[in-house]
């Protein structure tokens, strides 16, 4: 929203919300459309405001302080009631939109998928912006739905928050992905006994809050797997294999992509999981609102690529 189309002058509020996220006053300008002496100025009005520096520089970033993460954090949502409040009883035309939308997910998902969305994305909303923000151990994701810093949070947990509102994006079995020449790939070769004392990859969790299907089912039966190798994303996993007697658990349209570009076997799980569920998660403030609705239907609709093998 530019300035001019602003009635109620919240430049300033979210020139401080784009600070404390970029944490950088050109990539501000950048993500604001605005020149740097704009946003630097407008930083310089904003420490006046307040009282505080801030952003304060420590080596090559700028650091908040603590009173910029409070403002920041009541901005999200003083903005989030303003731009409800602008936008009720407005229509809303995906085709000439110009509004930013920022979506959480990990890289669980098979990559036709983002690539489904983005496709999409730009075929329908030629002007609008998409964000895909990672997410992480020390994210809270369920703070930036409430304070609107974020539309939509993908997630696979066994257990997605009550409060949340949620829909299927894909329901998957869990398989086994091995190099090619692993020991135990032939079939019938991969026991439960040997699954269990087999040497794992496992990514890192996205929440320390969620535990995720494999280890939740593993927990139920009290038995517990080597995770020998630890990595940090889940797309990277598929390409430590080859080469080793590592095996990845997961599902099976992740792992027959993964497949279909490396030196690997898929095998059925000899340990009987639940299917994996993957949905999107929103907050309650937004789920009537058109450009909301739009952006789910899009996912959903998009999410239909991972059951098409040919599409992979």
């Amino acid at each position: 929203m530019s300035r001019a189309d602003d009635p109620f002058e919240t430049y300033l509020l979210r020139v401080l919300c784009a600070l404390i996220a970029e944490q950088s006053v050109s990539r501000t300008a950048i993500r604001m459309n605005q020149s740097q002496p704009a946003i630097s100025a407008a930083l310089k009005r904003l420490r006046e405001i307040f009282n505080d520096p801030l952003l304060v520089r420590d080596k090559n970033t700028m650091v908040p302080t603590a009173r910029a993460l409070a403002a920041a954090a009541q901005a999200q949502s003083a903005l989030g009631l303003l731009d409800g409040l602008l936008n009720s009883g407005e229509g809303f035309d995906a085709s000439t939109t110009e509004r930013s939308f920022t979506i959480a997910m990990p890289d669980y998902l098979a990559p036709p998928f983002l690539a489904q969305v983005v496709r999409s994305f730009r075929a329908q909303a030629p002007n609008a912006r998409l964000v895909a923000q990672p997410l992480g151990p020390q994210y809270d994701y369920e703070l930036a739905l409430q304070d609107g810093a974020i539309e939509i949070v993908i997630g696979n947990w066994p257990e997605p928050p009550e409060h949340l509102h949620s829909s299927t994006l894909l329901e998957d079995d869990i398989v086994c992905l091995m190099a090619e020449d692993h020991p135990w790939a032939a079939d019938g070769e991969l026991s439960a006994e040997r699954y269990l004392r087999a040497a794992h990859v496992v990514p890192m969790p996205y929440s320390i809050a969620q535990r995720g299907v494999v280890e939740s089912s593993l927990a139920t039966l009290r038995v517990s797997r080597d995770r020998r190798v630890q990595c940090p994303y889940f797309g990277l996993a598929p390409n430590l294999l080859p080469g080793t007697d590592l095996i990845m658990t997961t599902s099976r349209h992740f792992a027959d992509y993964y497949a279909r570009r490396l030196p690997l076997a898929i095998r059925p799980s000899p340990i009987e999981f639940a299917r994996m569920r993957f949905y999107q998660l929103w907050h309650a403030s937004q789920h009537r609102a058109a450009p909301h609705v739009w952006l789910r239907g899009l996912l959903t609709a998009a999410s239909q690529v991972l059951t098409d093998p040919d599409s992979q």
